[in-house]
């Protein structure tokens, strides 16, 4: 099909050509695509970005299986928020508990996002190979098991040892919820379920501190919160049993051939690897800065509130309500934008003002200010965020949108496992005076410092980084299918040229008889 869309220059090879290419397209309108015609040949044209649609009429694209899996990986990715913000709204409650300190509660987070990229590994190519649905059952029903458990732990030691599991299947969630969510939408409508599916994360947030609100301020009255949390994730898991695998996952592997033998799965595998390593580390990188970003300016947010700004429980934990809508609102919106401004750009404007609003998320004094100053910055921080899924999905090899994913997403999380605990060590070593002349950990200024830098980072490194914005994968089967087509193809040759040879070696043998019987 013959295109009027200006004709551009073939997308830069080798790494530094990379980053000086898409730092150019950064400041164009149009985006430079690949586009590949009905005979299989590839051209690189600039094309404007539609315009922005009515939301409610790009929901509307959605078939309702579409928002089917849609709510139920939104379930699953709010259920697995939930369980871990549990314990990082709850660090004061629990240093009472076992009767530690704050930086050593923050070991458990640590312990948390170190092992999740093991998990995401493991359930991640599960959910490649064998689909989206068994791999998240089984993740959140064990989920639910290990938040039972952590109630029933007597010791610090064996708190710290049930986290550490957790972490394991907590990193199997994310890559399938939405892989599962996001692989069914339209084009159009990316980025505005991108964002929605991303504030799962902010509504686990809310709901846990919700939950923590209601059940008061008592030390023991985290059990109840872990309780809710339990409840959540295994009701997610039997739910998710209700319902069929992804459509777009069944129909992609009927249209190849079932895998004959176990290694062309893992063959692709290192074949991808091998392909795109380049962008492998650079995802990971760019997931290492986000995951310090959200980790570093909310988890210890309401001990800073609690210690340092002087409130109680119930004021310090509706400014997190309150915070955490606006990241909400913002991912949701930034997401959809996305659509239309570029992934890159929105993430470098969302990142550059939540860096400018820093001053005015610290300073302020009372439950009112820290409300409003915590739904602005995390307005921009989670904005940011909201482009996530979908930008990764659409970087992601089309055949490892599972496990592509999840395992960069956790990769990062793995790198930036110390931020609450760097945070708490750094702010309990050094004294500030608050407004009531007391001397408190600085838990604001450490947070500033570090979400600024970490803003600034974030910034640079998507303004040098590739975009796919609108990338079809729709019709890309899992890992292996391709392999499996070759190699019937592959296998029907050879059995036509042993049919041929043998068909030779009969006429052959009757010419030589028929020659003996005249002689």
């Amino acid at each position: 099909m013959a295109t009027t869309n200006e004709p551009a220059d073939p997308l830069a090879k080798g790494t530094f050509a990379t980053a000086k290419q898409a730092w150019a397209d950064l400041f164009k309108w149009k985006q430079r695509v690949v586009v590949t015609n009905e005979f299989g040949e590839t051209h690189t044209e600039w094309q404007a970005p539609e315009p922005l649609q009515n939301p409610f009429s790009l929901m509307a694209q959605l078939s309702a299986k579409g928002w089917l899996f849609f709510i139920v990986g939104f379930a699953a990715w709010t259920a697995d928020a939930f369980d871990f913000h549990a314990l990082s709204i709850q660090t004061v409650k629990l240093s009472k508990y076992y009767d530690r300190s704050k930086t050593d509660i923050t070991t458990a987070i640590t312990l948390t996002l170190l092992l999740r990229s093991i998990g995401a590994a493991v359930f991640g190519l599960a959910g490649d190979k064998f689909g989206r649905k068994w791999p998240m059952v089984v993740n959140m029903i064990i989920l639910g098991l290990l938040q039972i458990a952590t109630i029933y732990s007597d010791t610090f030691s064996q708190f710290l040892a049930v986290r550490s599991l957790f972490g394991l299947f907590m990193g199997g969630v994310y890559g399938n919820a939405i892989a599962m969510a996001l692989e069914n939408c339209p084009v159009n409508a990316r980025g505005l379920m991108s964002g929605i599916l991303q504030q799962g994360y902010s509504f686990g947030y809310v709901i846990a501190a919700c939950a923590n609100l209601g059940v008061g301020g008592s030390t023991d009255s985290w059990k109840t919160v872990f309780w809710i949390g339990a409840g959540i994730s295994i009701g997610v898991g039997l739910v998710r049993i209700c319902f069929p695998e992804s459509q777009q996952f069944i129909d992609a592997r009927k249209a190849g051939k079932s895998a004959k033998a176990p290694g062309l799965f893992w063959r692709e595998t290192r074949k991808m690897l091998a392909q795109e390593w380049r962008m492998c580390i650079y995802c990971i990188i760019l997931m290492t800065w986000f995951n310090y970003y959200s980790h570093t300016s909310q988890d210890s947010y309401t001990t800073f509130m609690l210690t340092q700004k002087h409130l109680s429980n119930s004021p310090a934990t509706r400014a997190s309500i309150l915070m955490k809508t606006g990241a909400c609102v913002g991912g949701t919106i930034i997401g959809y934008l996305s659509q239309f401004v570029g992934r890159r750009r929105a993430i470098v404007v969302a990142a550059l003002l939540s860096a400018c609003l820093i001053p005015a998320w610290i300073l302020p004094e009372g439950e009112r200010s820290l409300s409003a100053s915590g739904f602005f910055i995390q307005f921009f921080v989670q904005g940011a965020w909201g482009v996530i899924p979908i930008h990764l999905n659409e970087l992601s090899p089309p055949a490892f949108r599972s496990s592509f994913p999840g395992i960069t997403y956790q990769l990062g999380n793995m790198i930036s496992s110390p931020s609450a605990q760097i945070v708490n060590a750094i702010a309990e070593n050094t004294m500030v005076t608050t407004s009531k002349g007391e001397q408190a950990p600085a838990y604001g200024p450490v947070m500033g410092v570090a979400t600024a830098i970490i803003a600034l980072g974030i910034a640079v490194t998507t303004a040098f980084g590739p975009e796919k914005r609108g990338r079809h994968f729709e019709t890309v089967g899992p890992p292996g299918v391709d392999l499996n087509a070759a190699k019937d193809i592959e296998e029907g040759l050879e059995e036509d040229e042993q049919k041929a040879e043998t068909k030779e070696v009969e006429v052959t043998t009757a010419r030589e008889n028929t020659a003996t019987e005249k002689a």
